[in-house]
């Protein structure tokens, strides 16, 4: 049985989710429907990349992602499908695909040329389905699209370090439903230029000298549990995508607030971290 995922930034108020599902089932009775997320921010390339990122490969391989943000045909994004670690992606050629395929190289990506066959003014409905639906068949990408080598990249996907390499400045892509704010900073990217040095990072007037393997790290518990007072303290992790985040333990915004509200931290905004001399030990 086929599975076909959608990420969106439709919301859950709209038609259009269920719209589209209604038009992959008319054209495919058997197959799976997943949502992945319908709430996206709008037209926000960052946030999903980085959910499609971290969510597609928890499905079987063969799996096929429509991602319907930005998603309007004009000249300067045209639509692409491509396969990739085995799975496959119909999408805008708008940045979406820039954080993957920073890792992994796509085995095929294809320009779609199916629009003169097509009346459309919602191209997820209207071409995105077609092309999954054809995918889902066990169609081949060249009969919907011309083979380009290339993708448009996504600004600000790599974090910039100084020529020194004593500082490495990144900008946050994510916010999660707990107000944490996720980096564009990889543990891979860090560790290679940390060199097991000390460090520091900072955003905006917080600063942590400590990354957490997990959230509960900041919480002492040989403290009887009614003299503990760590909700509401802000810490450092990798989370389980290996990307830095600055979180806040249990938070809620309307309560102990999080690390987006607390700290006044948006998308794009800088979060950079410093690395300090190792001193020279006799």
């Amino acid at each position: 049985m086929a599975i076909i995922t959608l990420t969106t930034d439709f919301g859950e108020k709209d038609h259009f989710a269920g719209a589209t599902k209604g038009a992959i089932y008319s054209e495919l009775p058997d197959v799976k429907i997943v949502d992945i997320s319908h709430c996206v921010s709008p037209f926000s390339i960052p946030e999903a990349a980085y959910i499609i990122q971290n969510a597609y490969n928890s499905f079987p391989k063969g799996t096929i992602h429509i991602v319907g943000i930005d998603s309007e045909l004009n000249p300067e994004n045209k639509h692409i499908a491509l396969k990739l670690d085995d799975h496959y992606f119909v999408c805008a050629n708008n940045g979406i695909m820039s954080m993957i395929c920073s890792e992994i190289a796509p085995e095929k990506i294809v320009e779609i040329n199916i629009h003169d066959r097509i009346q459309t003014s919602f191209p997820v409905l209207d071409v995105f389905v077609k092309v999954a639906c054809h995918i889902a068949r066990g169609g081949t990408l060249d009969v919907i699209g011309k083979t380009i080598d290339n993708i448009k990249p996504i600004k600000n996907i790599v974090p910039y370090v100084n020529e020194e390499k004593t500082q490495i400045i990144g900008s946050v892509i994510y916010i999660d439903n707990y107000g944490n704010v996720v980096t564009n900073i990889k543990r891979d990217f860090f560790e290679t230029i940390q060199k097991g040095r000390s460090y520091e990072v900072s955003a905006r007037n917080y600063k942590f000298k400590k990354i957490h393997h997990k959230y509960s790290d900041v919480v002492n518990f040989e403290t009887p549990e009614e003299k503990r007072h760590d909700e509401g303290r802000g810490l450092v992790v990798f989370n389980s995508g290996g990307f830095l985040e600055i979180a806040v333990y249990k938070s809620n915004s309307t309560t102990v607030g999080s690390a987006s509200t607390l700290m006044g931290l948006g998308i794009m905004d800088a979060v950079s971290v410093s690395f300090l001399k190792t001193e020279n030990r006799e």
